[in-house]
């Protein structure tokens, strides 16, 4: 497969290269493409989000669960 040669403001340069047709003259899946856009993408996110600890959440201040007699408890 032969393909043109573009410079950066994509104006043809005169030249063409030679691809080979097994790597570049197959049909492309769309799935693969958007799954692979879509980890670039989530790796560009800063991440910097966090769930709120108990101590920053508007509310009571009364305690969540008790100590005894639940699912959790070590005393049984």
């Amino acid at each position: 497969m032969e393909v043109k040669v573009l410079d950066s403001n994509g104006k043809d340069t005169g030249r063409k290269v030679e691809l080979s047709d097994a790597v570049f003259g197959i049909e492309p899946n769309n799935h693969a493409v958007y799954l692979d856009v879509k980890q670039y993408l989530a790796n560009q996110r800063q991440g910097t989000h966090k769930a709120k600890e108990r101590n920053e959440v508007a509310g009571s201040t009364r305690k969540i669960k008790k100590t005894k007699r639940n699912r959790y408890s070590a005393c049984r």
